[in-house]
Order: structure tokens, then C-alpha cells, then sequence
């Protein structure tokens, strides 16, 4: 009865705008948020390497061969790339300067030893979740990030001889060995794989591995920085291969391939969050503007039930609620529409080669369930200020 009373005055055109544009505000607002944080997720321990972190050198060309330019980078250099307002950080990656061997050590797998070149990067770097990657002089073991295309290397090699290859997790379980050595000494120490890389060259061992050897077994060359690491910001990652391309730097293709993809597609989806959220708030403002002139247009049916002992908390109770069921469902119809184009553009992204976690974010979900506590609240300031002025 007496929500007839209060709501037979309604200019519904009104109200079915700001159902209409709050429906699409919430759905692409979840759509968007979700998206955003899954494309920044991409390729997220997979690798080795940090989000939006590559490894560069410069581009050997002629003069280089005839030793007209040089390929390391100066303290300078290394300053100048950090102070790129697009730049988050730049760090050197060093090499080993000392003589070192990588062979087999294990009864179970057949001797395989070569040369190799070893570096380490700055830790904030390296997305390794592992406690494991320390070192200290008298360790059992060396803990290495191995590059892929080596346990390739190893696997061809058992395949010629006719011995069974080994996976990734096997290979985890095998003992290898490090020999460092120069013209004075040599020394034989254990070492352990506790992950894999796509996006580096090199076995990447600790820093203070790497500065045991380079005291230890110097071969007393210049030590010189021949590649850096880069960490561009988020959804800025075309800056960055600007940048590259300027000062005659290069880097591995996939590295680049994933960074533009992950900042195309961030950037189109912040461009989305922000209108969401504009269209989210002001259809918000439309829905508290309607219960205003709704309000304004029953304050006859208000007065009269005040004077007659009608219990204000009452009325207020019925706009709130009111209100609050219309935007209820309309964040409901918004979220299943959300799920609606999530089927499709999980299919769309996974045939485009963009492997994104599927699963919903909670981030998405919390905002629309913050959108929905506030419109609450501001609707039952609204109601209880529109109530008591009729006192």
C-alpha cells in the first residue's frame, strides 16, 4: 500500500536511461577491470624474467667489426636509460670473467660437459620463486636457471646416443658440476637446476657466485658490460622500443612481441575502465536525481503521512529499498553479461595466442560489490535528507 502511494508518480523514460546506462557502465567496468589485470598477469611465472623486463645489447654492425663503435655500456649510458621517465629501472647483467666448464655429474645420466658463459642479473629482476637462490662459499650446491634451448641441446645429444631424454622436472633432479679455473688453480663445485628460461642465452647463477668466480679465478681482462636489463612501465612499452631502436639497441624478439601486446591491449582496456566508470557514476547520479524528483513530486503523500504518526524510518526504508533493488538487478544483469562475453573473448584471446588465465578475478568482483555498497549508501543519505526536509 504504501509503496503504491509513493510511487505513482514516475516518469518512467527517465528511470529506463539510467537502468540502460548503468547496466552498461557495470558490465564494462567488470569486463574491463577483469581483463586489465589478466593481460598484466600474461606470461606471469612462466619465465624467469620480471613483468615487462628485457634484456638488451647493442646491434653489432660494421664499424663494430673493424673496432670503430663499441658494444658495452658506460656508467653513463646505464644513467641516461634510467632517467627515462617510461624507464622503471636499469640494471647490468654480468658476465663471468673467469674460465668455467657445465658438465653432468650423476651416474644415471651419461658425462656431457662444454664450455659455457654464466651471468647474473640483479634479483628484482627475476620472477624466481624459489628459496633456493642463494650461494655462500661451502654451499652443497650451485643453484642455475638454465635456458631452454640448453635442456634441448642435452636432450638431442641423449637422443644420438640412443638414451631416453629427460623433462624439465627430471632434469630438476640431476647433479651436475661448474669447473672454474685459470692459469693458477681450478676448482670443481656441485651445481642444481631449479628453473627454466626462454628469454636468456646464458646460465644465470647468484651474484655472489658469480663474484666468487670473478675474484677467485680472474683472468684479469677488462671486465666490461655488454647487456643490460630494462623494466618499462605498464601499458608504455612502445616508449620503450622507441628508445631501442634510437640508441642501436636489441633484444630478443619474443620479449618485445609480448611486451607491445601486453601494452596495446592495457591501454585499450584502461581507456574502457575509464569510461565505465564515468558512465557508472553518472547513471549512479541519474538514479539519485530520479529519487529526488521523485520524492519532490510525492511530497504531499510524505507530509501527510508524517502528520498523520507515519514512521519516517519507514518511508525512508521504502525509496532505499526501492532504489537499491532496481540497481541490484542491474548488477546482476551486468554480471551475467559479463560472463556472456567472457566465453567469447577467452575464445578470441586464445586464438589470437594471448593464453590468459581464465579464472575470474576477485578484483572485478570486489569493485562491482564496492559500487553497489556505495550506491547504497548514497541512496539512503539521499532518502533520509528528502524525508526529514518535509518535517
Amino acid at each position: 500500500m504504501l509503496n503504491k502511494l509513493l510511487f505513482k508518480n514516475q516518469d518512467l523514460k527517465q528511470l529506463v536511461i539510467a537502468v540502460i546506462g548503468a547496466f552498461l557502465g557495470i558490465t564494462f567496468l567488470i569486463t574491463s577491470i577483469h581483463y586489465l589485470i589478466k593481460v598484466n598477469e600474461f606470461g606471469k611465472g612462466s619465465e624467469i624474467l620480471g613483468p615487462n623486463t628485457v634484456i638488451v645489447q647493442k646491434k653489432v654492425s660494421n664499424s663494430t667489426s673493424l673496432n670503430m663503435t663499441k658494444t658495452d655500456f658506460s656508467e653513463n649510458e646505464i644513467k641516461k636509460y634510467k632517467e627515462m621517465p617510461f624507464i622503471l629501472d636499469v640494471k647490468p647483467v654480468t658476465s663471468n670473467n673467469f674460465d668455467v666448464s657445465f658438465e653432468t655429474a650423476d651416474p644415471m645420466v651419461p658425462r656431457f660437459r662444454t664450455d659455457v658463459f654464466i651471468q647474473t642479473v640483479d634479483p628484482k629482476f627475476l620472477d624466481v620463486k624459489s628459496k633456493k637462490w642463494h650461494w655462500k662459499e661451502g654451499d652443497k650446491f650451485v643453484p642455475i636457471i638454465m635456458p631452454r634451448e640448453f635442456l634441448v641441446m642435452l636432450n638431442t645429444f641423449m637422443s644420438a646416443q640412443d638414451i631416453p631424454q629427460i623433462s624439465d622436472e627430471l632434469a630438476k633432479d640431476i647433479n651436475f658440476k661448474f669447473t672454474l679455473k685459470n692459469d693458477t688453480g681450478k676448482e670443481w663445485v656441485d651445481a642444481r637446476i631449479i628453473g627454466f628460461t626462454n628469454e636468456v642465452s646464458s646460465i644465470l647463477v647468484p651474484e655472489s657466485f658469480m663474484e666468487y668466480g670473478n675474484l677467485k679465478y680472474t683472468t684479469g681482462k677488462e671486465k666490461k658490460i655488454t647487456q643490460i636489463m630494462i623494466e618499462g612501465k605498464e601499458s608504455e612499452f612502445g616508449l620503450v622500443e622507441e628508445m631501442l631502436n634510437e640508441y642501436g639497441l636489441e633484444t630478443k624478439a619474443s620479449q618485445m612481441i609480448v611486451g607491445r601486446l601486453k601494452s596495446v591491449v592495457g591501454t585499450l582496456f584502461l581507456v574502457v575502465l575509464g569510461i565505465s566508470i564515468i558512465a557508472v557514476f553518472v547513471s549512479g547520479l541519474v538514479l539519485i536525481q530520479y529519487m529526488q524528483l521523485l520524492m519532490s513530486r510525492n511530497a504531499y503523500e510524505v507530509r501527510t503521512l508524517l502528520r498523520i504518526g507515519f514512521p519516517p524510518k519507514d518511508i525512508i526504508k521504502s525509496f532505499f529499498t526501492y532504489f537499491v533493488k532496481i540497481f541490484g538487478i542491474v548488477a546482476a544483469l551486468g554480471l551475467g553479461t559479463f560472463f556472456i562475453f567472457k566465453f567469447f573473448l577467452d575464445a578470441m584471446f586464445e586464438s589470437g595466442g594471448l593464453y590468459i588465465d581464465t579464472q575470474i578475478s576477485l578484483t572485478a568482483i570486489v569493485t562491482l560489490v564496492f559500487s553497489y555498497v556505495l550506491f547504497g549508501f548514497a541512496s539512503y543519505r539521499t532518502a533520509k535528507k528528502g524525508i526529514f526536509r518535509q518535517y
